[in-house]
């Protein structure tokens, strides 16, 4: 069953362009693995300091596999200090 995954990101004052380019930098690298079906990175139109990363998964499986790929990891600890909170992430599938 495929898995989408919805995930915000609330950068803190100042780092907006970081955690945009982290979020750029992992794109390449995830759209390459297997089980990677779509990836995306939206960034809010009214609040600047708001992301949003969208993808779609072959299965839950796949999306394991992704989280503990080294390029993964890499991302998780360079933004994790440039939000102002932990990242919300929701796993989801599809009713329609």
């Amino acid at each position: 069953m495929e898995v989408f995954i919805f995930a915000r990101f609330h950068a803190r004052p100042a780092e907006e362009e970081r955690v945009k380019q982290a979020l750029q930098e992992v794109v390449p690298p995830t759209q390459d693995e297997e089980g990677c079906l779509s990836i995306h990175v939206f960034r809010s139109i009214r609040d600047p300091q708001v992301f949003y990363l969208h993808s779609r998964w072959r299965s839950e499986e796949a999306f394991e596999t992704h989280t503990r790929l080294p390029h993964t990891a890499r991302f998780v600890q360079r933004v994790e200090f440039l939000l102002d909170h932990k990242v919300e992430a929701q796993r989801c599938t599809m009713i329609q």
